[in-house]
């Protein structure tokens, strides 16, 4: 069944940051469509396997104000979808101190000779039908960035492990670190399995390396210490608004101990979160 979402409200009350959350969380997102090209869009999205999750922002700028918006709503409601409305709110004097700061222009500041205390009263009278019908409100007036993405994850995914995405990955120091990594671990000072003859051309997801690494009670230390750590940081990160964790282990050439290490860490965190990759980039290199 698609999803699709519909984000909607008073201006300035933060439809770009909610946009870029649901871009992170893999929605196909589309800005300031006009309300009645709202159903041949989604007849378009409907020829591909690619849109299951699709947002729909759509606010006062859109032409048509909101006739057409209602009419599709309920027709995609009778059909095999899965439509929410969410509709942001701000108080009016916060919304007055946020054009202020930013200088931006409200949409409907001509009609009122630039008053935007005015604008902001009308454009709520414009909106009320729709705030009335919204499954979810939002007030923003008091919310971070960070909050309101929080506020989303709650009612978007429910589950704070669904949204962030851990990618764990090796590396060889002599190939040069990752240049995208949040966090690199130097795990060179480990026993080197490159020296024990038998282990050489093989890897750390041999089972012979793998063993030889975590039979050293310093790697095993190693690995909780991180385990813990990383533990203690993603929830964190996800309610500062991160969505995406790269965590880059390394050894001399990237072909056994940082392997192993990673493969393990890979192993424990796909245990406890649904989003995780691993990925042995300099494993082929010798």
């Amino acid at each position: 069944m698609k999803e699709i979402i519909f984000l909607t409200g008073v201006s300035g009350a933060g439809k770009s940051t909610a946009m870029s959350f649901m871009e992170d969380n893999g929605y196909y997102c589309i800005d300031n469509m006009p309300t009645e090209l709202i159903q041949t869009f989604i007849e378009l999205m409907e020829k591909s396997d690619s849109y299951n999750k699709i947002a729909i922002v759509a606010d006062v700028r859109s032409t048509g104000v909101f006739q057409a918006f209602t009419e599709a709503v309920e027709n995609l409601k009778g059909e095999e979808y899965k439509v929410s409305i969410i509709f942001l709110d701000i108080k009016n004097h916060v919304a007055l101190q946020r054009y202020k700061l930013t200088r931006r222009k409200h949409p409907f500041s001509d009609m009122f000779s630039g008053r935007i205390e005015d604008a902001l009263k009308y454009e709520k009278e414009v909106l009320a039908p729709i705030r009335q019908s919204a499954d979810y409100i939002i007030d923003t007036s008091d919310l971070t960035a960070q909050q309101l993405r929080s506020r989303l994850t709650q009612i978007l995914i429910g589950d704070d492990k669904k949204v962030m995405n851990i990618h764990v990955m090796s590396f060889g120091f002599k190939h040069g670190i990752p240049t995208d990594a949040d966090f690199v671990l130097d795990v060179r000072c480990l026993p080197n399995p490159y020296w024990v003859e038998e282990l050489r051309s093989k890897t750390g997801l041999d089972k012979e390396v793998y063993d030889y690494v975590f039979s050293f009670e310093d790697a095993k230390k190693l690995l909780t210490k991180l385990e813990d750590m990383l533990d203690f940081l993603n929830p964190l990160y996800i309610k500062e608004g991160k969505s995406q964790l790269v965590i880059a282990i390394g050894c001399t050439g990237g072909n056994h101990r940082s392997v192993a290490i990673t493969q393990a860490l890979a192993d424990y965190f796909k245990e406890n979160w649904e989003n995780v990759t691993v990925n042995h980039r300099d494993i082929d290199r010798r």
